[in-house]
Parts: structure tokens; C-alpha cells; sequence
């Protein structure tokens, strides 16, 4: 099975590029089969990573950025992949 790690977090005003720096430079504890990194409007950073592994699995996750970086807290959600098309 394919399991989805989804974080995506907004800098405070002005900071995206700070937040997509920290974002990238973090290190995860194993190796996933997939990472990739977004940015959107109002400083937004999303990070995809994708594992094989059961959905409920202990997986490394990216850790919350520093202290007013961004302007609340972390989101993340985790999917189970059906394949692509």
C-alpha cells in the first residue's frame, strides 16, 4: 500500500521563501518513495511524501516550523493512494 503524508503550512507575511527554505531543508527520518514540495499564493508551502507502508504506520512526519514563521498551526492529513490514471 501507498500512504500520502500531506503538510502544508503559511509563513507569516513576507516569509514564503523563509518557510520553503526551512521546509526543504528539513530531514526525514527514513527515506520516502516520493517527495515533492509546492508553493502557493499568501506564502503557503505544502509537502507531499509518499510511503510504502500500511496506512496506519508509523511514518516520520516533517516537523512544525520555528516560533513566527508562520501564522497558525501545521495542517496535515494523511490518504491512502488508489493509483493513478
Amino acid at each position: 500500500m501507498t500512504v500520502a503524508l500531506m503538510w502544508e503550512a503559511r509563513a507569516t507575511q513576507g516569509r514564503g521563501g523563509e518557510l520553503l527554505a526551512w521546509a526543504r531543508a528539513q530531514e526525514l527520518s527514513g527515506t520516502p518513495l516520493r517527495r515533492e514540495t509546492f508553493r502557493a499564493p499568501q506564502d503557503r508551502v505544502l509537502v507531499v511524501t509518499w510511503w510504502d507502508a500500511p496506512y496506519d504506520a508509523e511514518l516520520p512526519e516533517l516537523a512544525d516550523p520555528p516560533t513566527g514563521l508562520v501564522t497558525r498551526p501545521v495542517h496535515r492529513w494523511r490518504f491512502e493512494s488508489l493509483g493513478s490514471a
